[in-house]
């Protein structure tokens, strides 16, 4: 159903005559929900979206729990599949397998304009089903630098793909000479081989720091200030937003990929893509190049670009040593920006995540009167109504992990756009999710702890001044401290979220799940080291005991 994982139909044939030419067997061991939140947007089955990463987590153990396996190819694009794979992997073997992101359409900012004009009523319903067909035209990821291609990019950073694999369009011949490579090498790094180099020897805490840098180089999704937190969590590691923040502040910006500027992704890499970009950082020393990955010891190994050979397989030459087009991909010694565009934003509100990267500076400040809704649906009707057309920030609350599910709000964009267009101040503050795709409104998001866990942002009421400011980290209610104190927290009828669409299923994900910051997941504590298991055929990847965390800048 889903163009990003169309593709997917062909690889099992391709990758069993892979393997089998270098001795080996491949076969299917299962499958995992593989859901789209750009589809269940505004939808109920949205709110099954972020609980999906744990169970793809747990359906990835159950596929590979016959322990018959050497190694295992992971084939996954989309928002939660990715980081619910690699969560399932860490006991195994693993090289991961993207499928590509479809050709250009209609131009990622066409396509938002459309979408403005309907929420306005200027455009008919045809007019915007003939934009998104334009824009999503074929087999592939959607174009844009939202949660999937971020995952790409951190599968490149983490050195978990074969180098350059990320955005290399589907259905083409070296699409296919890559998921050859890719199957041949899970083969060759087997415990019953020279080479073992189990995923868990690979995600150690340098990993997921060159993974928070390399999202906060690109302006990748919010969504990861989430997934690595549960990635990490599951390899023994513990980090928080302190880590993002402190980490933006140093990390430049080197592109500018749709929302946070007007190319796409097949641009990025036109323009030099994932390998100029790892060396960049590489040789700024913004990335650990002591780290294991796929092809062995060292990151500087996926500073490469693949390309198709006579013969037709893939073969690899060292990346471009200037960007093709520096509107899209700059060097380290002249970035976009001199930091990574994520800040955290806290306050007596709470703590939140703040993307500003894709914010015009004069927008990433606004102080103006709380307007509280209790669903987006109640926002919508609010804007349908047309009394939204004044400054506000709009506190859209009941939304986090434990009230529904934490869903994506990327349905509230084109309101929001509408409206800041029109010369309004507006700004969102919410614990829930908004999509990779959302840009320009200012938008403190995953506010932790949210209502059910007694966070306060059930004591705003209707009209009181909220400051948001991402200049100085500021998330505030500027209400006297003794009648903010005085204040009950509010409580709402959630009956119906937990109902429908298959919600009802997942009551125990929303009584257990953990706070948003320390990754929205029902795996409450760190997993602790298993023992190995081994069978005559097979050694199980023993657990990576935790070692020192490693930042840039200070290590703990």
């Amino acid at each position: 159903m889903l163009s990003a994982h169309q593709p997917f139909e062909g690889f099992p044939q391709i990758i069993k005559q892979a393997v089998r030419e270098v001795g080996a067997v491949a076969q299917f061991a299962g499958g995992v929900p593989a859901m789209c939140d750009g589809v269940t947007q505004g939808q109920p089955g949205m709110e099954l979206s972020l609980f999906s990463r744990d169970t793809i987590a747990m359906s990835t153990a159950v596929a590979l729990s016959h322990n018959m396996f050497d190694a295992a190819l992971y084939l996954g694009v989309c928002d939660k599949i990715v980081p619910g794979l690699l969560i399932g992997a860490l006991h195994f073997g693993a090289v991961f397998v993207p499928a590509g992101p479809m050709t250009s359409g209609l131009s990622n900012q066409e396509k938002a304009q459309v979408r403005q004009l309907y929420a306005q009523g200027k455009a008919t319903r045809e007019d915007l089903l003939e934009g998104e067909s334009k824009a999503y035209h074929g087999a592939g990821t959607c174009t844009f630098y939202g949660t999937a291609n971020s995952n790409q990019m951190l599968m490149e950073v983490m050195g978990l793909h074969m180098p350059g694999a990320a955005f290399i369009t589907p259905n083409t011949p070296l699409r296919d000479a890559l998921t050859r490579a890719a199957a041949q090498r899970a083969a060759a790094i087997t415990a019953q081989s020279a080479s073992y180099l189990p995923v868990g020897h690979i995600v150690d805490e340098k990993c997921i720091v060159n993974a928070v840098v390399g999202l906060l180089a690109t302006g990748g999704s919010t969504n990861h200030t989430l997934h690595l937190v549960a990635i990490a969590k599951a390899a023994g590691i513990v980090i928080d937003w302190n880590d993002f923040n402190e980490l933006s502040a140093i990390v430049p910006m080197l592109t500018r990929i749709y929302p946070n500027g007007d190319a796409d992704v097949n641009h990025f890499h036109a323009a030099g893509g994932t390998g100029y970009l790892i060396r960049e950082l590489l040789d700024a020393g913004l990335l650990h190049e002591d780290v294991n990955t796929i092809l062995g010891h060292g990151l500087r190994a996926h500073c490469q670009e693949p390309f198709l050979g006579e013969d037709g397989k893939v073969f690899w030459k060292e990346a471009p040593l200037a960007s093709a087009d520096e509107n899209v991909l700059r060097p380290a010694s002249n970035p976009f920006a001199p930091d990574g565009g994520m800040v955290l934003v806290a306050g007596n509100l709470g703590r939140a995540v703040m993307k500003v990267s894709a914010v015009k500076p004069q927008h990433r400040t606004v102080e103006a009167p709380a307007l509280v809704f209790n669903s987006q649906e109640d926002f919508m009707a609010a804007y349908k109504a047309g009394t939204l057309d004044r400054d506000f920030v709009a506190v859209l609350r009941f939304q986090g992990p434990r009230a529904n599910g934490m869903p994506e709000l990327h349905a509230l964009t084109p309101a929001l756009a509408n409206l800041q267009d029109a010369g309004r101040h507006v700004a969102l503050v919410t614990d829930g999710r908004m999509s990779g795709a959302s840009g320009k409104v200012p938008a403190a998001i995953h506010v932790s702890p949210e209502i059910l866990a007694g966070g306060p942002l059930g004591l705003v009421r209707d009209g009181d001044i909220i400051r948001l400011d991402a200049f100085t980290g500021v998330l505030e209610a500027l209400v006297p401290a003794d009648v903010w104190h005085a204040r009950a927290l509010v409580t709402a009828d959630l009956s119906p979220n937990h109902v429908g669409m298959g919600r009802e299923l997942f009551s125990m994900f929303r009584s257990t799940v953990s706070a948003a910051e320390e990754g929205a997941t029902a795996c409450r504590r760190r997993f602790p080291p298993p023992s190995p298991c081994t069978t005559p055929t097979m050694s199980v990847i023993p657990y990576r005991v935790p070692m020192k965390t490693f930042w840039l800048g200070n290590k703990r």
